[in-house]
């Protein structure tokens, strides 16, 4: 199993809380359907509203399997620059999945296809295709900015933004939170209570 993909089994939720470096996204893309879950290295985009262009040759330029396209629409959601074509290009080039800051269209079609896709919103109105747009630079998204080859892990909680170099011991992080949540649950499931297992104080309520 991958790096990536053994991040995408862990989650964001124990992610997020394991290191403390992760950025955690605040109003985050959400995604087309609940399961979908993608992680893997950023190939960050630039596109500007209105044009798809940038997203054309993001997705040409692809060279390294698993990548996930990260694309700064302005958080326009006026029109949808991604659709069932363009995820179909993206399978055959390997790429991991799509986060746009933006809207897409063809929403069942991408769903059915089993590319993971989170975005801000649908919208059918198609783009242009003039603005080439900038690849592999730094993109801002939501409190983040996200620099190319930052590891991007996206489920139904959320997405996390780990900086390459922080990936595998961020993995390892999770991993060590898991056990720990294991034994919790284990514990709950003989019976014992939140309030034990964590040493809670019990406060007297006032009158």
């Amino acid at each position: 199993m991958t790096l990536a993909a053994e991040l995408a089994a862990i989650g964001t939720a124990t992610i997020g809380e394991a290191w403390p470096n992760a950025c955690i996204l605040d109003r985050p893309p959400r995604p087309l359907a609940p399961e979908m879950i993608v992680a893997g290295p950023a190939l960050t985009v630039r596109c500007r509203p209105g044009d798809n262009l940038a997203l054309h040759r993001a997705i040409a330029s692809s060279s390294d399997e698993g990548e996930v396209l990260v694309v700064d629409y302005g958080g326009s959601v006026e029109s949808g620059p991604f659709g069932e074509i363009m995820a179909v290009a993206c399978l055959m080039r390997g790429i991991a999945g799509l986060i746009i800051h933006g809207a897409v269209r063809d929403s069942a079609q991408i769903v059915d296809l089993g590319f993971p896709v989170f975005a801000q919103g649908l919208n059918i109105r198609g783009t242009e295709k003039r603005d080439g747009g900038a690849l592999r630079l730094p993109v801002s998204m939501g409190n983040a900015l996200i620099q190319p080859g930052d590891m991007i892990v996206a489920d139904s909680d959320g997405i996390v933004v780990l900086q390459a170099q922080d990936s595998a011991a961020a993995l390892s992080a999770a991993q060590a939170r898991l056990g720990k949540e294991a034994k919790i649950l284990a514990r709950l499931r003989a019976g014992e209570t939140t309030m034990q297992i964590l040493g809670l104080p019990h406060l007297e309520r006032n009158s």
